[in-house]
C-alpha cells in the first residue's frame, strides 16, 4: 500500500515549499495540514493542523488506520486518553469512530494551541478535556480518572523509550493496572524498544509498521 504521507500532489508540494520558506524566515514553522487527516468514522477525510515540530511526530495516517482496524468497533463508547497529545490525532480519531469523550495531555504550549485548534475544527469541544501537564508527573499524582472503559494511547517521542525507559515502563504498567475492565491500551514505539519488557508481555498483540511498532492490550 502506498504511504499516503508521501503521496503529495503538486499543490501540496507547493504548500510544503512555501511553509519551508516561511520557516526559514521566522525560525518557527507555521501550522499546516499536509499529510495529516482523520482516516475513518464520522470525520473521515477532515484535515488536522500540524506545526511540523520533529518532537511531536504524529502517527502516520497509514499506521493510525491499521491501529484502528485492530481496535475495531470496540472504540465505541470508551473514554479516549491520549497521554502524549501532540496534534490530538489519536484521540480525535477515536472520537470520530465513536468514543464518548477524550482527554489529552500536552505540556508544550505551542503544540497545545494546535491541539485546541484541531478540536475546534471538528466541533467536539464539549467532548474533550486538554490538560497542560507532564504525563509522568500527572499519573504519579493519582488523578481522578474516568470509571468507564478507556481507550489509552501511549505515543510519546520514540526517544523516551531510550532516555526515559524506566519512567515509560512505570507509566504503562500503572495505566494498565488502573484501567477499568474492557479497556484497551495502545503503545507506539520503534525498534529500539523491546516489547518483551511490557507488563504481561505475552498478552500484547504486537504489530510492526516500520519504523513504528504497535502493542495492543485488551483488559478483560
Amino acid at each position: 500500500m502506498k504511504d499516503r504521507d508521501q503521496g503529495l500532489g503538486t499543490g501540496d508540494w507547493r504548500l510544503a515549499i512555501d511553509r519551508k520558506r516561511k520557516a526559514d524566515r521566522s525560525g518557527t514553522p507555521p501550522a499546516a495540514t499536509v499529510g495529516l487527516r482523520i482516516v475513518g468514522g464520522e470525520f473521515r477525510g477532515r484535515r488536522l493542523q500540524y506545526g511540523g515540530e520533529p518532537t511531536v511526530r504524529p502517527m502516520k495516517d497509514r499506521v493510525r488506520e491499521a491501529l484502528f482496524n485492530l481496535i475495531g468497533p470496540a472504540a465505541r463508547g470508551k473514554h479516549a486518553m491520549d497521554l502524549f497529545g501532540g496534534t490530538g490525532a489519536l484521540g480525535l480519531e477515536a472520537l470520530s469512530r465513536g468514543a464518548a469523550a477524550a482527554t489529552f495531555l500536552e505540556r508544550h504550549f505551542p503544540t497545545a494551541k494546535i491541539l485546541h485548534a484541531n478540536i475546534a475544527t471538528l466541533g467536539v469541544e464539549d467532548r474533550c478535556d486538554v490538560l497542560a501537564a507532564d504525563t509522568f508527573v500527572w499519573f504519579e499524582r493519582s488523578p481522578k480518572l474516568p470509571t468507564t472503559p478507556w481507550l489509552v494511547f501511549v505515543s510519546p517521542p520514540y526517544e523516551f523509550y531510550v532516555t526515559r525507559r524506566e519512567e515509560m515502563l512505570r507509566l504503562i504498567a500503572g495505566v494498565k493496572e488502573a484501567a477499568p475492565a474492557e479497556s484497551i491500551l495502545a503503545v507506539e514505539s520503534d525498534a529500539r524498544f523491546d516489547c518483551a519488557a511490557l507488563p504481561e508481555a505475552d498478552q500484547w498483540d504486537v504489530r510492526r509498521y516500520p519504523p513504528a511498532v504497535i502493542g495492543l492490550y485488551r483488559k478483560s
